[in-house]
């Protein structure tokens, strides 16, 4: 007697339309991730013309990163309901409507009212982008590259965002670092819906506004202490936002593992390869924009360059990053992730080392070496360390 067995069917491969929609996405990704460092040079600028004070300033930077991190969490289970590609298409239209208005803002309050809203349309932008190659890629290998180019675009956004800020400024006027988004976002408006295909989660549980205000309340007032202690130190607000974001975390867990169908399914964290990789992913971009911020600075205020001469010693280390994300495709066939994603850590940290060690002495030179030795870690670690994120999780997720 013969025992038949079900075939199961190869996953589909994508084609042309897939690729070029690759392409569609990486423009919102791009222009997030170059948003969220291309003030770095036009701060001083900003600060000339519209006189805010030191704390305006400051909340100036900040509000975008902590309001972006803090809707995350939502607007990745909005995406699931509403659909994917649709709340990416609203949040396109939003931020390049605001971006005008950040580019135009008379006063500092009303830029920073834009900062506000543009990390709203972003945390829109962001979890669709990632979640929609999911549903595009299904061969392994192919999603690997997908998510190799995607992991390169946001990393190297970030390293791109002071470049474009000092090439501008040259240029033009600080606004100009904000009006990069309507040429960007335009053909992403155009294009995504024929190139792009729609992703939900067939059975979204029901909408979560207790969940949602936990996962700001958990996020929000971590960031907002970070940034606080960097800036005054230690004290009882840094201490009181870190309580409330840790118990505000804790019953956000509560309550997702209490529901049947939780906006976020925090048991994937029980699994090594998703809790793992998602503390690789973490650590990378830290030690990405840590170093970006360091050099942005150092680069103008100590060593004395122009904006654009500044901005130029980060391109090797761009394109070693580039490189990188796109040649751990191939080595991953011969190493396991792990050991892969381990070295670029180490990488990241040799880095840090060098700059740590040598301090002003090396020169520019140094400087130079330091950031492509983290572009390469990082590029590494970034790509990988989201492809196992995303093969760990059902594709409805």
């Amino acid at each position: 007697m013969t025992t038949l067995h079900p075939v199961t069917a190869a996953p589909r491969r994508a084609g042309r339309r897939e690729w070029a929609g690759l392409a569609v996405l990486m423009l919102p990704v791009l222009l997030v991730s170059i948003d969220n460092t291309v003030l770095s040079f036009a701060l001083p600028a900003i600060a000339l013309d519209l006189r805010p004070s030191a704390a305006v300033q400051l909340w100036i930077v900040d509000v975008y990163p902590l309001v972006l991190a803090g809707l995350l969490v939502t607007m990745g289970s909005l995406g699931d309901r509403v659909g994917r590609r649709r709340l990416l298409l609203v949040g396109a239209t939003g931020f390049a409507a605001t971006s005008v208005l950040a580019a135009f803002a008379t006063s500092a309050e009303a830029l920073l009212l834009a900062r506000l809203l543009l990390g709203v349309f972003g945390a829109a932008l962001m979890p669709c982008t990632l979640s929609l190659l999911r549903g595009m890629f299904e061969d392994r290998a192919q999603r690997r590259l997908a998510i190799a180019v995607w992991a390169t675009g946001f990393a190297a956004g970030a390293a791109i965002g002071p470049v474009v800020g000092g090439v501008l400024l040259e240029v033009a006027d600080w606004g100009a670092v904000f009006l990069i988004a309507v040429p960007m976002l335009l053909p992403l408006l155009v294009l995504a819906p024929v190139l792009v295909t729609e992703s939900r989660d067939p059975a979204p549980g029901p909408l979560d506004p207790v969940g949602m205000v936990l996962s700001m309340a958990t996020l929000a007032p971590v960031v907002f202490a970070i940034k606080h202690v960097a800036v005054a130190g230690p004290d009882l607000l840094a201490l009181g936002c870190v309580a409330l974001g840790v118990a505000a975390g804790v019953a956000l867990v509560r309550r997702m593992l209490a529901r049947p169908r939780p906006m976020l399914d925090v048991r994937l964290f029980t699994v090594p390869a998703f809790a793992g990789s998602v503390l690789v992913n973490l650590l990378s971009v830290m030690a990405l924009v840590g170093l970006l911020y360091f050099l942005s600075q150092h680069l103008q205020l100590v060593v004395g360059l122009s904006p654009l001469d500044a901005a130029l010693v980060l391109v090797p280390g761009t394109v070693v990053m580039v490189l990188a994300s796109l040649l751990v495709v191939r080595l991953v066939r011969r190493w396991r992730p792990a050991t892969l994603m381990t070295a670029g850590l180490g990488l990241a940290a040799a880095a840090y080392a060098g700059v740590a060690v040598a301090g002003g002495s090396g020169g520019v030179a140094l400087l130079v070496v330091a950031f492509a030795a983290l572009a390469a870690g990082v590029g590494i670690a970034e790509t990988l360390s989201n492809d196992l994120i995303i093969a760990a999780v059902p594709p409805a997720e």
